[in-house]
């Protein structure tokens, strides 16, 4: 138990420390991170690599090796595959469909590759998640007389997957206006169930990088963009897959690909803003409208 408390206070504190040393760096006011917002002001891109940099050092003390790698891998990726789609945009194919449409038609964009990488790379963590000591390996020593059990564990690795790519893209998706993110990634670490083995360190890691980009990124000086969004929602799945049965995963990925086949229908902005509690949490703290 100590060694955990001290895993999580070290975690937090590398997180909070590596986001705020790239938000402070000369990176910052470069011509290429600068952005104009929704709102016509200049914001600069920098607060994705920053909070990309805290959940990766945060991540190196998770302690449970498994869970360490398949966090590390995921976030990398999917923060690697936003910064190329925020800094190196090509195409202007827009939101899943765009991009799947894209796709089918031969081009390949950068937000193309997200769509391909990202599930590769959660797939890949899921199998390392759900593979080994465990028991739930796509490929049980006994095949023959264990067909049933692997196709059961295959089920789980591809839900698994798809869990963490899914919140990976849906914390794309609220990265919107200032804050909303950082705030449903905050909301949803105080309202997960809690073992200090699986959530208490990655946890921390990620409430040391928001704490650390918070009074930017709500004052609209900052913004994730695909690249810290990406990781912290591909962060998040991580535990949400960690820390859940099958029966849950299976939920969770039900909520998720109808959030995100909302997402092509409606705004989320319109909804949260028509919505009695939602609207206030969302503008909580929030210096630009």
């Amino acid at each position: 138990m100590i060694r955990s408390l001290i895993s999580c206070a070290v975690a937090g504190l590398l997180g909070y420390t590596a986001t705020r040393a790239v938000l402070s760096s000369k990176l910052r006011g470069h011509r290429k991170v600068v952005r104009t917002n929704h709102a016509g002001r200049e914001v600069s891109l920098v607060e994705g690599p920053a909070v990309s940099a805290g959940l990766v050092a945060g991540s190196l003390l998770i302690e449970a090796p498994r869970q360490r790698a398949a966090s590390l891998l995921v976030t990398t990726v999917s923060g690697s595959l936003g910064a190329v789609d925020d800094f190196c945009e090509s195409g202007d194919s827009k939101g899943l469909r765009g991009h799947l449409s894209a796709l089918a038609h031969g081009r390949i964009t950068t937000g193309g590759l997200k769509v391909i990488g990202i599930p590769v790379a959660s797939i890949a963590a899921a199998t390392i998640l759900r593979t080994g000591s465990r028991g739930h390996g796509p490929v049980p020593s006994n095949a023959k007389s264990g067909d049933q059990n692997w196709l059961g564990s295959t089920v789980d690795v591809v839900v698994t997957g798809g869990v963490i790519a899914g919140t990976a893209n849906l914390f794309n998706l609220l990265d919107l206006r200032p804050g909303r993110a950082l705030k449903a990634g905050l909301l949803t670490l105080a309202f997960m169930p809690h073992q200090h083995g699986l959530t208490w360190t990655p946890g921390a890691a990620i409430a040391g990088s928001a704490a650390a980009a918070w009074p930017d990124d709500l004052g609209g000086a900052v913004m994730l963009g695909d690249t810290g969004a990406n990781a912290l929602g591909a962060a998040l799945g991580t535990i949400l897959a960690e820390n859940s049965t099958g029966k849950q995963r299976a939920v969770l990925l039900s909520g998720l690909v109808g959030l995100t086949l909302l997402s092509e229908k409606v705004s989320f902005t319109s909804i949260i803003e028509s919505t009695p509690g939602l609207r206030e949490i969302d503008a909580f703290g929030r210096e630009v409208v």
